[in-house]
Formats: structure tokens, sequence, C-alpha cells
């Protein structure tokens, strides 16, 4: 019995050191991910203010929204070829590009190039924003 009473004490005593010795090492500040979390994701995507044409007639046009605050842009876009299908879409900064609502749920804007959009008349170019394979926009 008192060699069950001590290893159970020796064992809580092990459990509780590595216990502690795990909440100091979370608690520690990874450099890399601190620096990566704290990068404006805004960054990247300031620079696609201006306008993007898709085909037959599509457009994209992005600019900040200065009073929503730094990473939050309008996006006024024809992005179909139905008369109701052009509209203006409030948008915010994320690390994978910019993210918006639009009928049918939750959308990313995202950069990619010709192939990527999945339209063959815009192959050949290499600055688009994608919002799915049959959606994109491009600059020349």
């Amino acid at each position: 019995m008192i060699k069950t009473a001590l290893a159970f004490s020796t064992l809580l005593l092990i459990s509780g050191c590595a216990q502690n010795s795990n909440t100091a090492a979370s608690g520690a500040p990874n450099s890399d991910t601190s620096t990566e979390q704290s990068a404006p994701h805004h960054q990247m995507t300031d620079q696609w203010v201006g306008r993007w044409t898709g085909v037959e007639g599509l457009f994209l046009e992005i600019s900040k929204d200065d009073s929503a605050g730094p990473g939050h842009y309008l996006l006024h876009m024809r992005y179909g070829l139905d008369a109701d299908q052009i509209d203006t879409f409030e948008g915010q900064a994320t690390a994978e590009g910019i993210s918006f609502n639009r009928e049918g749920g939750p959308q990313l804007l995202r950069a990619g190039d010709g192939e990527a959009t999945g339209m063959k008349w815009l192959l050949e170019k290499e600055d688009c924003l994608v919002v799915a394979t049959g959606e994109g926009y491009c600059r020349d």
C-alpha cells in the first residue's frame, strides 16, 4: 500500500512538472508565427485595387473601403451575363486573398494566372484574380 501511494505521488509530481514545462514552452512566442500573424494581409491585396477584365464584358473593379479601415474593399463586378449579375460587394483581406459574400454564400478572390481561370480566352494571361474555375479577371 505504501509503495502504491509513493508511486502515485511520484507520478503526480512528474506529470505536474511535465505540464509546467509544456505551459512554459507554449507561452514562449514563436517568432515565425507571431511575425506571420502580425503582417497585415492587405499589403498584398492593396496591389489589386483597380480594374480587371473578364470575358464577354465581365469585369471587376476593386477600390479601398476607407470608411471600414485597412484591408476592406468594395468589389464592383459584373460576374455573369444575366442583367442582374452586376453588383457591389464588401470584401476583406485574408491570408489567401479577399473574402466576400455573394448569392450562393462566401466567396474568395485569389491571385492566379490565366490557366487558373479555366477559360481558354485568358490562358495566356499571367496577372489574374480568380473566384472559381470559370470566373476570373485579368490585367494586361
